[in-house]
């Protein structure tokens, strides 16, 4: 009786086992797309392949979430649908990122990136900055606090109201270096009227 009952119970579990992909075949799949995907020789941007490659990413993560691979896997795949300016996709894929694993190294980067994803491909310049401040309060060491910084700084700016704010900059460095040289050498310099 004993034996017949252990049967019972292992039978759905190899069921289930030789139904499904195992986990190192899955990983071999994606590898196998991955390196199609991203070859140099690959020809231009094979948008079914990249779905495919997301959908083989949140598959593994769902199936393996602790294996070491997953965190990798779902900010390779937020990744991709923010290339693809699938907006929404990639927001919740960060979260889902930063949710899970907020101790890794990516959790970081996944913040800042969410801010872009709002400024650049939602178009929703309140998130942004939203989303941009919470970084800079929570990561301000971080190599990417700068450029935060600078995304606040011109969020909603034209490619021509950046470059003439760049430009009037510019020349005023311009002049204080002058000045300093000038100062430090003892002479005055004229300003030219």
């Amino acid at each position: 009786m004993k034996r017949n009952y252990i049967l019972i119970l292992l039978v759905p579990v190899i069921m289930l086992a030789a139904c499904s992909p195992s986990r190192n075949k899955s990983a071999d799949q994606i590898a196998g797309i991955e390196a199609s995907l991203f070859s140099p020789k690959a020809s231009g941007f094979q948008k079914e392949k990249a779905d495919s490659l997301m959908m083989l990413y949140e598959a593994f993560v769902k199936r393996f979430p602790g294996d070491s691979l997953s965190p990798s896997y779902i900010f390779k795949a937020a990744n991709i649908a923010m290339n693809m300016n699938e907006g929404q996709k990639s927001l919740d894929l960060f979260d889902q990122y930063i949710n899970k694993y907020p101790d890794k190294p990516k959790a970081e980067v996944s913040l800042f990136f969410k801010g872009y994803v709002y400024e650049n491909v939602l178009r929703n310049m309140e998130k942004a900055k939203e989303t941009y401040l919470v970084f800079i309060q929570k990561y301000p060491k971080s190599q990417f606090a700068d450029d935060a910084q600078m995304a606040l700084n011109n969020l909603g700016k034209s490619p021509e109201e950046m470059f003439r704010e760049f430009e009037v900059k510019r020349k005023a460095d311009s002049a204080r270096v002058a000045d300093s040289i000038a100062a430090a050498s003892g002479k005055k310099i004229r300003k030219k009227k």
